[in-house]
């Protein structure tokens, strides 16, 4: 998904901030806020940074499981499986 971001200076994130919040909220899109041309900040609503925050600890728990498996700390599903049928009463 290719996002439409907003990039603007600093001065315009100072004179208007409430409409900066309303737009944000509606696109749900980042802005990009400049200061002497450059990017020093990225101004997000609170339901997009929640749910790039969720993303983020997903990756990372991939990562580890990832890293665990190269480890050699896994278990074949069968062995899993049969353990299982082990422990439940019949």
């Amino acid at each position: 998904m290719k996002l439409h971001t907003h990039i603007k200076p600093i001065s315009y994130l100072k004179s208007h901030a409430a409409q900066i919040v309303t737009e944000l909220n509606e696109s749900r899109e980042p802005m990009i806020i400049t200061q002497n041309g450059t990017a020093t900040l990225v101004v997000m609503d609170v339901k997009s940074y929640q749910a790039h925050e969720d993303t983020l600890a997903l990756l990372k728990l991939l990562a580890m499981g990832q890293h665990d498996i190269e480890q050699g700390r896994f278990r074949d599903a069968e062995d899993v499986f049969s353990s299982i049928a082990q422990l439940e009463p019949t």
